[in-house]
Formats: structure tokens, C-alpha cells, sequence
């Protein structure tokens, strides 16, 4: 799990602005041919454990294109992700064969849709690929799965869903623990907490590529305290939906009027705007979010983010 204290310089890291840039007004209508294997994506989430540690070896050395030695681990092991990266580790011999079988066999797997789609995008396949990532999207949409398929569904928007940023810091008592005691401390805190502890609970949710329950919990945080800028605006982006934007910004949008003097109004508006590749209107909202308070938390993260546009050369 990422700690608290690494996760807020990575999101303004430039990731994002580079993919909303690159695709912007460029959305290939078909695929085209392509060479190697296709991309391997499994989301262990905050497992620890010896498979989950050997699994993650083996996709840095696919990654990596040491296809034989990710194969030997992956082997190892009977797991549907081991299954997985056992079948793209083979490309092209059988690998759609046997993904179609592992679907056959887990019908509603996000895990399984995502990848068969990759192999018939490889594969160039493109209708079937769609119909996989379609599948993969609405069967478990609480999964980073779908999240990777809606990426795919969705190119002309940055890769993955905007996260919510809280203007207040963890507890020291949290910030202080390795992270998967993190995880668990913020668990507890919000089956039995107030509204901030559901909010740090439902940003960590959405690390984990897990949407819907992030959203649940910032839902939660709202019904105790329907008058917190904070709740509000979380509840708004954990409803961000590539495929239906607006029901994001029909809630975020108003709270500006709602909440004008809230800095993570703006914060927010920007990093659902930028996510949409409106960057002319994204830079907008991140330097009128900065200049109501440049060294507070989320001050800082605009400043990033508008470097970031900055170094790309946006307009």
C-alpha cells in the first residue's frame, strides 16, 4: 500500500497531464497492428504475502521482456492471476485459448475480461476486445480491473479515475504505521468513526482500485456532516464515470457557489477537468485553488500539477 506521505507527490507526478496531453483530440478508431505481447496488469492490492510478493517479481520481469523467467514463476502457482500471466507470458501460443477457457470458467472476472481483451486488441481483434473491456468494466466495477478497462473504453480521458485529496493530514498515530497497519487502523476508524475518518478510509479504497466502495464510504461522510466542503466534495469525485462524467460535475460544479471560499472546491473542479482533457479550463481552476491558499496541502498539489502543464508546454 502507498503511504500517506508518498501517494500526494505521486498523483502531480506528471502522469496524468502527460496522458490527458498525448490523447487529447487523438482517439484511434482501431487498433493497429502490434508486435510483442500484450500488457500485463494484475492488482494484488495490499497482499503481502509470498505468492503476492513472487507474482509482482514475475510481472516486473514481463515487464521487463523476460518472458521465460516470469513464465517459471507464474507456473508456480494455480491462482486465476498466476493463470493469467501464464497465458500472456506464452504469446502468442494458445494464450487466447486458454484466456477464453479461464473466462469460460469466470464469467463475471474483471481480472480475465481485461486481459482477453488485451490479447484480442494485440490480436487485432478490436470489436471482441471492446465486448471483453465492456464486460470486465460492468461485472466487478469495484475492482482496479475495471478501472484498467475503462481506460481502454475510455482513451481520450487520463488513465484511471481522479482521486479525492483531503485538506487535512492523517492522524500521526496512522501516518506513523507500515502500510498495510495503515490500511487496517483506517478500517477500523471508519466502521467506528466521524466523517474524516470515512473520508481517509475512502482515498485509500480508491488506491486500491476500488470505486465503488470508496464512494460508499464518502456517501457515508456526507450523511454525518451534510455541511463539510470536504465530504461533499469527495462524494462528488468518487462519482467521476468516464462513461457519464456529468455525474461528477453536476454535483461538483454547484458546490463552488455552495462552498466559495473552500479551497478543495477548485482543487477538485480542476482535477475532474484535467481527467476530462478540458486543460485550458483544468489550469484554470488549479491557479485559482493555488492562489487561495499556496502552502496548504492542496495548495501545494495545484502547484504540481500546473508545473507538470507547464513542462509539457499545454496551452
Amino acid at each position: 500500500m502507498i503511504s500517506f506521505v508518498t501517494f500526494a507527490a505521486l498523483t502531480a507526478a506528471g502522469v496524468v497531464v502527460f496522458g490527458v496531453v498525448a490523447t487529447r483530440g487523438h482517439v484511434p478508431a482501431s487498433a493497429k497492428p502490434r508486435s510483442g505481447h500484450p500488457p500485463l496488469s494484475l492488482a494484488l492490492g495490499d497482499r503481502d504475502d509470498r505468492e503476492s510478493r513472487e507474482l509482482n517479481r514475475a510481472q516486473r520481469l514481463y515487464a521487463g521482456k523476460d518472458y521465460s523467467q516470469a513464465a517459471a514463476i507464474f507456473g508456480r502457482y494455480r491462482s486465476l492471476e498466476a493463470q493469467v500471466g501464464s497465458a500472456l507470458a506464452a504469446w502468442p501460443s494458445g494464450s487466447i485459448e486458454r484466456l477464453e477457457n479461464l473466462q469460460a470458467a469466470h464469467r463475471r472476472s474483471a481480472l480475465v475480461g481485461l486481459h482477453l481483451g488485451l490479447a484480442y486488441y494485440w490480436d487485432r481483434r478490436n470489436d471482441d476486445a471492446l465486448a471483453a473491456w465492456r464486460s470486465a468494466a460492468s461485472d466487478q466495477p469495484d475492482t482496479a480491473y475495471a478501472v484498467r478497462a475503462g481506460d481502454f473504453l475510455h482513451p481520450q480521458y487520463a488513465p484511471g479515475l481522479p482521486p479525492f485529496l483531503p485538506s487535512f493530514q492523517p492522524p500521526l498515530r496512522i501516518r506513523a504505521l507500515p502500510g498495510p497497519q495503515q490500511l487496517a487502523a483506517l478500517r477500523a476508524g471508519a466502521a467506528h468513526g466521524g466523517t474524516r475518518a470515512k473520508l481517509l478510509y475512502g482515498t485509500v479504497l480508491q488506491r486500491l482500485g476500488r470505486p465503488v466502495s470508496a464512494e460508499r464510504e464518502f456517501s457515508a461522510a456526507v450523511r454525518l456532516a451534510p455541511n463539510d466542503p470536504d465530504a461533499r466534495v469527495a462524494e462528488a469525485v468518487g462519482r467521476f464515470d468516464k462513461a457519464k462524467p456529468a455525474r461528477a460535475f453536476g454535483r461538483l460544479g454547484p458546490l463552488t457557489r455552495v462552498f466559495p471560499q473552500a479551497q478543495t472546491v477548485r482543487f477538485h473542479l480542476g482535477l475532474l477537468l484535467l481527467w476530462s482533457a478540458q486543460v485550458k479550463e483544468a489550469r484554470k481552476q488549479l491557479q485559482e485553488a493555488q492562489r487561495e491558499a499556496p502552502n496548504s496541502l492542496l495548495g501545494r498539489q495545484a502547484a504540481q500539477y500546473l508545473a507538470a502543464l507547464d513542462r509539457i508546454g499545454t496551452s
